[in-house]
């Protein structure tokens, strides 16, 4: 029997790093949390001890700093770009080098260039791969986006059996806290503008579905931005269903007409698909 190293990557995670952007009196914050990878031929540091092929993940660390301050790059996508770039260049033993950002969103306080607060829950993402012959892929996205609507939301004519309590519904709160990721297509792209159209065509879409279940509106919202949008090639939404389920109040002598419920966060539903184009295409 042999046994053989399989499929192996080292890198260095969660590097915070906070630019700020000076134009005059205006400032804009820059805050990324990076992980850095590199997948290739380092059997000898795992079977026998030979550091000869490893850049120290302390080094790795240190180039995002100073990539960060030599980069002009104001989207994660473009730095993802210029960091795996840089170390398949510095690197001849690496087959491809990856890169996963997570970025803290920052907006102005009304009336102050210099002051923020958070923009929202919601953490925009990237994920930026460059194998050593030059074939690349960059992946966007976003996690932890609550969605509420408070119309426009069923559940009936589903399959039961008899351990089925769930009452079939046609007025629901629909919550979720959204997970997406988008694949682009294409080179030299404006990639905050695309996030922008990308984000709205997802939310405006939740909010104005009449919607049979969350899988249709997962497809559709999906759909909606695959439609806007042709520089990606496809939608991968993970929805899951955070219930807010109506409270029975006749036991106090009142009614409930659709207004007083008790959010849960577990057990939940949990919903997933990816939505492709029949002409996937992955950047070249």
């Amino acid at each position: 029997m042999a046994i053989v190293l399989g499929e192996n990557r080292y890198g260095k995670s969660r590097v915070r790093v906070m630019k700020v952007l000076r134009e005059g009196g205006k400032h804009e914050v820059l805050e990324w949390n990076v992980e850095v990878w590199l997948t290739g031929d380092f059997q000898s540091c795992f079977e026998d001890g030979d550091n000869s092929r490893i850049l120290p993940t302390d080094t790795m660390k240190n180039t995002v700093y100073s990539l960060a301050r030599a980069s002009s790059a104001v989207s994660m996508e473009d730095f993802g770009l210029e960091l795996v770039s840089h170390f398949i260049q510095t690197n001849p033993h690496a087959d491809s080098a990856g890169v996963h950002i997570v970025a803290t969103p920052w907006k102005h306080i009304d009336g102050f260039w210099d002051a923020f607060t958070h923009a929202s829950d919601k953490y925009d993402t990237t994920t930026v791969t460059l194998l050593r012959d030059g074939l690349r892929s960059v992946s966007s996205g976003f996690e932890k986006l609550w969605l509420l609507k408070t119309a426009k939301s069923a559940f009936a004519d589903y399959m039961k059996d008899r351990l089925t309590t769930l009452k079939e519904t046609h007025d629901r709160l629909f919550g979720t806290l959204a997970t997406a990721e988008w694949r682009y297509t294409g080179t030299g792209l404006d990639y905050n503008a695309l996030r922008q159209r990308i984000e709205s065509a997802l939310t405006t879409t939740f909010a104005g579905h009449d919607s049979l279940s969350v899988q249709q509106t997962l497809y559709a919202m999906a759909k909606a931005a695959l439609e806007d949008v042709d520089e990606i090639a496809d939608v991968r939404l993970l929805m899951p269903n955070k219930h807010c389920n109506l409270v029975d109040l006749l036991p106090f002598g009142q009614d409930n007409p659709n207004e007083i419920f008790v959010p849960t966060d577990e057990p939940h539903g949990s919903i997933e698909a990816r939505v492709t184009r029949t002409d996937d295409r992955w950047i070249e």
